[in-house]
């Protein structure tokens, strides 16, 4: 994914002809770089849910959370590059995914602590 919308901000150089460096043009460059920007910012949040609720709750509820958080991303990417609102319903589904990624880690952390130290079965 990442590949990806990096190519989306390189074709946006080209069409609006923003050389690197610069960071700065037309509107519309402008968001599709500030949007593969907040891709790249989320990304080690992503990493730390996913992990936590992959080792200690479910690999499958991780994968499945893991394709929710592709998805979202790709909203609010396509979202963003035409309007600053347009980005909402990706953020807002990205912010749930991480919520429950980080629910779920939390249950098997707590369901692992309770069953290691006080002989529970959860």
């Amino acid at each position: 994914m990442g590949g990806y919308l990096a190519r989306r901000v390189g074709l946006s150089r080209i069409a609006h002809k923003v050389m690197p460096p610069s960071v700065t043009g037309p509107p519309e460059f402008e968001r599709t770089f500030r949007a593969h920007q907040n891709c790249v910012e989320c990304y080690p949040v992503f990493l730390v849910t996913l992990w936590t609720c992959g080792v200690f709750f479910s690999e499958v509820a991780a994968a499945g959370g893991g394709l929710m958080y592709i998805i979202a991303r790709q909203i609010y990417f396509n979202g963003y590059v035409k309007s600053n609102k347009k980005r909402l319903p990706g953020f807002y589904l990205t912010i749930t995914v991480f919520v429950i990624l980080s629910l779920l880690g939390l249950t098997g952390i707590l369901c692992g602590i309770l069953h290691k130290y006080f002989n529970i079965h959860l």
